[in-house]
């Protein structure tokens, strides 16, 4: 069945970045077969068993969100001006109160989230991951999903460190699916040893899947490294040998120069996370230089816990004010290079460039249609303008997953919010009960 939008403002978002204002879309069940502008098309436009029209919104390749742990919605709120609350409250919480049925419930009520907000794809990391592709398998969105490899004792593992035998069981399950891709996710460089995350990315090469953990996001962090080895973590991952094409590492925010040239050099790349860097007052990554040298950067929400929304229209605005502030140049990243972060750069960053991140003929058809009719919406004169400074996730009208729609109307197709908040209420209890013990810290 082939689908035709039309009657749009198109970002391409391709090499040569072309905009189309009146332009048209076709695709069917997989990927997109055309697009073109109406203005200059002197033919009939190309035939479709069910055409959309799109009421002058913006159509955008589906954004992608490079950096989550969905499945802690049910932390979402709790001690938002807590310090060091993963070491005080956090850890221990999950190791009481998390279970494969809380975490999938969850993961359902995330993507319902992602997908209203226009997110296409998604990177996460947590435990029981099974349950979390289970979920994002169900409801239809691209996913890069990795079980959490963390020295300590885990809610999903006794033993210290047994999440590497979990996720290379996670792997061989997953691995080759169409929408759901199996990664090795060590949690951060001071929560495993230097041979663990030798062992975790040699199961990510052994596989060919992507290595992701968290890389010079701490303070605390920063100081283990000068302290114990001399280094910055990114020097140590380097020395190391695990910075590389498939890693990506999040947050980055304390960033020497030779941190960068590091990671240019080997082509790693790198997961904003500017919401919860901020909100932890932790910093600000320097994204330009990271840029300017060659790292390709992704745009992440992190999980609900630590950035409260999943969609990245707030990482948008918030990219931009806060590099803008921080090199005192109002002109660095314009509009056009957010919304590039958040789509096309996104899918480099997970090594998807080739399927998704995109309009374009052969690209899966992962697509967003965002509304202009609303009060914040208008007038419209430059379009990545709106979709970083005025829009937000309720301007999201429709979205499609590799030609299937998901979202219409504001409404999931496929489900909707209430039940799936109400699957997730069911599951709650436990954990809400076992929250009630850090009530002085919340």
């Amino acid at each position: 069945m082939k689908t035709r939008i039309e009657h749009v403002t198109l970002l391409t978002m391709d090499s040569q970045n072309r905009v189309l204002s009146d332009g048209y879309i076709l695709f069917d069940e997989d990927q997109i077969l055309q697009i073109g502008d109406r203005g200059s098309q002197k033919d009939s436009l190309p035939d479709a068993d069910v055409k959309i029209d799109g009421r002058n919104g913006i159509l955008m390749p589906g954004m992608i969100n490079v950096h989550s742990h969905i499945p802690m919605i049910p932390f979402r709120s709790m001690g938002d001006d807590c310090p060091d609350r993963l070491r005080r409250f956090l850890f221990p919480l999950e190791l009481e109160a998390m279970t494969p049925e809380l975490v999938y419930a969850a993961s359902r009520y995330a993507v319902c989230e992602l997908l209203l907000a226009g997110v296409t794809s998604v990177l996460d990391m947590y435990y029981f991951e099974d349950q979390a592709a289970r979920a994002c398998d169900e409801l239809g969105i691209r996913a890069w999903l990795g079980e959490t490899i963390i020295g300590q004792e885990t809610c999903d593992s006794k033993e210290p460190y047994g999440g590497l035998a979990i996720c290379e069981d996670f792997i061989k399950k997953w691995q080759g699916h169409d929408r759901i891709h199996p990664i090795a996710a060590p949690h951060a460089t001071n929560t495993n040893s230097p041979e663990m995350l030798k062992a975790a990315f040699e199961l990510a090469e052994k596989y060919g899947v992507l290595y992701t953990l968290h890389a010079s996001e701490m303070d605390y962090e920063m100081s283990h490294f000068r302290e114990a080895y001399g280094k910055t973590p990114i020097a140590f991952l380097h020395d190391l040998g695990v910075l590389g094409e498939r890693t990506i590492a999040a947050h980055c925010i304390h960033m020497t120069d030779q941190d960068i040239r590091l990671m240019a050099e080997t082509n790693t790349k790198a997961a904003h996370c500017i919401g919860s860097n901020t909100k932890a007052g932790k910093g600000i990554s320097p994204v330009l230089d990271m840029k300017k040298a060659g790292v390709e950067v992704g745009l992440g929400s992190d999980g609900p816990s630590s950035g409260n929304t999943l969609d990245l229209f707030t990482q948008f605005k918030m990219t931009a004010c806060f590099q803008k502030t921080k090199y005192h140049d109002r002109r660095v990243f314009p509009a056009r290079e957010i919304v590039e972060l958040g789509t096309i750069g996104g899918a480099r960053v997970l090594g998807a460039e080739q399927e998704t991140g995109s309009l374009e003929p052969g690209k899966r058809a992962d697509l967003v249609l965002v509304e202009t009719s609303s009060a914040n919406m208008f007038p419209l004169y430059n379009p990545y303008s709106s979709l970083v400074y005025s829009a937000n996730a309720s301007n999201v009208d429709s979205v499609w997953v590799q030609g299937r729609q998901l979202v219409g109307g504001k409404r999931l197709l496929h489900t909707d919010i209430t039940t799936e908040r109400s699957r997730l209420q069911e599951r709650m209890g436990c954990f809400q009960k076992q929250a009630q013990k850090y009530q002085h810290m919340l």
